[in-house]
C-alpha cells in the first residue's frame, strides 16, 4: 500500500516544474487572462449582490435592493 502512495505523490510532482524566464511572455498573453473583460466580473458582482441583497457600504448606493 505504501508503494501506491509513494508512486502517487511522485506523480503528482513529476507534473511541477518552474517557469523559464522566456516563457513568461506565453503567460502573459490575453487570451490566458482570467478575466479578460474587465465589465463581467462588476455585472456578475452587480447581479449577485442584487439579488442576495445583503451587500453595502462599498460604494455610493445603498443596500442591495437594486435600487440607485
Amino acid at each position: 500500500m505504501k508503494i501506491f502512495i509513494l508512486l502517487g505523490f511522485s506523480l503528482l510532482l513529476w507534473g511541477c516544474d518552474t517557469v523559464e524566464p522566456w516563457e513568461k511572455g506565453t503567460l502573459a498573453q490575453y487570451t490566458m487572462l482570467t478575466d479578460r473583460d474587465p465589465l463581467d466580473p462588476t455585472m456578475a458582482n452587480h447581479i449577485y449582490y442584487t439579488r442576495e441583497a445583503s451587500h453595502g457600504g462599498s460604494g455610493v448606493g445603498g443596500g442591495g435592493c437594486g435600487c440607485n
